[in-house]
């Protein structure tokens, strides 16, 4: 994929079907509600939310605990020159 635009959803769990190795190498940055953040498990620009890992917890199966908020996903490629 030669776009500089990140996919709509994406999520870091290699399991997700909205996993993309590809995007996931170049690096994705996201905003959040203007605010970086770095503990972004999944996100989806179109409906508007992102899932953040919650610390080191996690639950029985040993995925990370998330919390998923509502507001503006802004996504961009970090290795953007």
């Amino acid at each position: 994929m030669s776009t500089d635009t990140p996919p709509d959803r994406l999520s870091s769990n290699p399991k997700s079907p909205y996993y993309d190795a590809a995007a996931m190498e170049r690096g994705v940055g996201v905003r959040f509600k203007g605010v970086e953040k770095n503990n972004v498990d999944e996100y989806c620009v179109s409906e508007g939310w992102v899932r953040l890992t919650l610390g080191n917890s996690v639950d029985r199966k040993g995925n990370p605990m998330t919390m998923k908020l509502q507001g503006t996903v802004e996504p961009y490629f970090r290795d953007t020159v």
